[in-house]
């Protein structure tokens, strides 16, 4: 295959370029799978899928095989060798590999087929044209959302439930592939020390030593060892298939082991991490987190204590507000008043809901604090500083 630079400038060069990706993808699954069945396996009709990180990702249809593999098949390939730290496709492949060796009613994932370290490729179930949880939340049919967000709920609980206690095996298979087993969570900490000077030199507030006592509290609730379980990491709604069999999780280029509590956070702060995040109306996330804790509660009793998982819940949203404040708070336009789709109206909503949450659970320090923020944003943001709901909520 060759790229043709004549025709149209720089679009002819980018469309040679993803034919080129596509193509190579295809190659890769189809020597992947043809070493892990022992005979030729060829891929045909692909469509390239459009992945967001760095993976090439598509779907291709199985001929010339005589062995049961579905009809069609989806084909990650990671084209480039791993740099230092931790590599995509090694967690990725690790995770799904995880996923696999469970019953099929505890894999909240499409089956992993094959995968190999020499072509950095996955082959993977198709789960066919399923809309995302995206597609749900942007549609105009409240109820369908509703019932997405919950099913969303349950499936992280379930993933939850079901790797926990998994942790020596998930590193196992992780040395296996060559990836580092352990973290570098140094950039963590750095980060959380940068925010009091951030908040300060943005909105004139000092933090007060016992906000920044909860905030080291939190992170080291987040490293316990207690409540660890497998994280997708990426918890975004475009990752999520809404399937008949309830929600998919896909993407997991950045999947560790970790406390379940991070991940439980986005049930306060829905997609946070997102930057298209928007608000879910009154009593979805209440709803979402009953959804979780009915998956979990069996394997960590604990939860089954309404004080005991709000102080937990409220700990982890407190460091997740935190994080991404000091991710973002420097970029953030505080010179003009705020659209209620932006990311400036989100980190309005999120201290407001942080201060109301801190409050029930008599964290008092905290509860205050987070209220000066949400003023001092809101003063600066304008009146309509709240953040907007999903379209299917409006």
């Amino acid at each position: 295959m060759t790229v043709d630079t004549s025709s149209s400038g720089d679009a002819g060069v980018g469309a040679g370029a993803e034919q080129l990706a596509v193509a190579a993808a295809v190659a890769a699954g189809e020597s992947v799978l043809s070493r892990r069945f022992g005979s030729a396996i060829t891929l045909v009709a692909p469509e390239d899928l459009a992945g967001s990180g760095p993976a090439t990702v598509v779907r291709a249809r199985v001929v010339s095989s005589s062995f049961a593999l579905p009809r069609t098949v989806v084909v990650k390939h990671y084209p480039d060798p791993p740099g230092p730290g931790a590599d995509p496709f090694a967690q990725e492949a690790v995770s799904y590999q995880l996923f696999t060796a469970l019953a099929p009613d505890e894999r909240m994932c499409p089956e992993l087929l094959a995968h190999d370290g020499r072509d950095r490729a996955l082959v993977l179930e198709d789960l066919g044209r399923t809309p995302t949880l995206e597609d749900k939340l942007y549609a105009r049919d409240s109820r369908a959302a509703e019932r997405a967000l919950l099913s969303w709920a349950r499936s992280l609980g379930r993933l939850h439930a079901s790797t926990a206690g998994r942790e020596a095996d998930f590193n196992a298979l992780l040395r296996r592939l060559g990836g580092p087993a352990k973290e570098d969570e140094s950039g963590v900490d750095e980060q959380c020390a940068r925010v009091p000077s951030l908040i300060q030199e943005r909105l004139g507030i000092p933090v007060p030593d016992a906000v920044r006592a909860q905030v080291t509290a939190a992170l080291e609730q987040s490293r316990s060892a207690g409540f660890r379980a497998f994280s997708p990491v990426e918890l975004s709604p475009d990752n999520n298939l809404v399937t008949g069999e309830g929600v998919r999780f896909l993407d997991f280029e950045y999947g560790c082991v970790r406390s379940a509590l991070i991940d439980a956070a986005h049930l306060r702060l829905p997609f946070a991490s997102w930057p298209d995040a928007l608000a879910l109306p009154a009593g979805m996330s209440e709803a979402m987190i009953a959804a979780w804790r009915a998956e979990v509660v069996g394997v960590w009793p604990a939860f089954a204590d309404d004080e005991a998982l709000a102080a937990h819940l409220t700990t982890s949203e407190l460091l997740r507000v935190w994080l991404i404040t000091g991710e973002e708070l420097a970029s953030l336009d505080l010179s003009r008043h705020a659209a209620p789709v932006s990311r400036e109206a989100a980190f309005v909503t999120w201290w407001r809901d942080l201060a109301k949450h801190a409050g029930y659970v008599r964290m008092t320090a905290v509860s205050e604090f987070a209220a000066r923020v949400a003023a001092a944003l809101a003063a600066k943001l304008g009146p309509h500083a709240d953040l907007a709901f999903y379209p299917a909520f409006r």
